[in-house]
């Protein structure tokens, strides 16, 4: 039983850095830092270098500056668009250095999967953000971003404290990703195709009167004949 419950706080931990880098990758490499160097929690051989002050220091300044471009609409969307290369890669590194010092087949496992989480999980954030930033008001978008930063911080919390609840969640958080997704991918397409049909509308001018025609040519003005 004691080696079960070993295995599944190992798992919770690599797909709970997953899905939170896919989410607030600053705001997970700073939490698990500060845990590891607080000696809260005892980190894996492979990610015990986030606990370095240096490194601490530097996912609390990229925290600082994603909280304050994750409240700007549009600011938000480019950032997340930055970082489908970033958050992707470092969820996929953070699930494979969580498993320890394992077979690597175990590791390159949690990496695939791993990534695909992280994934699933920015493309939902991503995409979610393009469909509220329709909204005039700004408040929406406050809130929403304030919610993630706390979902983030409280399902590692769960995820170190109560393994097998997390995963419960988590399972429940896949499901409702897969149901997600294709709707907010047909929102985001409306939305873009609603800007572009507006942007290039405005370019062309209205549209001429239906009984409206071309001259063949125009009379000449008085006093310019000869």
């Amino acid at each position: 039983m004691e080696q079960l419950n070993h295995i599944t706080s190992i798992i919770a931990l690599s797909m709970g850095l997953a899905w939170a880098s896919g989410i607030n990758l600053y705001a997970a490499l700073l939490v698990l830092g500060l845990l590891g160097s607080s000696g809260n929690m005892i980190l894996p051989p492979d990610l015990q270098i986030l606990s370095n002050p240096l490194v601490i220091f530097a996912a609390g300044a990229m925290y600082l500056v994603e909280f304050t471009a994750d409240k700007i609409p549009g600011v938000d969307n480019s950032w997340d668009t930055l970082h489908t290369f970033i958050r992707i890669p470092a969820g996929a590194m953070l699930a494979a250095g969580a498993v320890g010092e394992m077979d690597p087949a175990v590791s390159l496992a949690a990496a695939i999967v791993g990534g695909g989480l992280a994934a699933g999980a920015h493309a939902t954030k991503a995409g979610s953000r393009v469909l509220i930033n329709t909204s005039p008001e700004p408040f929406s978008n406050w809130m929403v971003s304030l919610a993630e930063d706390v979902l983030v911080v409280t399902g590692l919390w769960t995820a170190l404290h109560h393994p097998w609840v997390f995963l419960i969640l988590l399972l429940l958080f896949i499901l409702l990703m897969i149901w997600l997704l294709p709707r907010i991918w047909r929102g985001v397409k409306l939305v873009f195709t609603a800007l572009i049909s507006f942007i290039t509308g405005r370019r062309k001018g209205p549209p001429p009167p239906p009984d409206f025609k071309m001259p063949n040519s125009f009379p000449e003005l008085p006093g310019k004949s000869q």
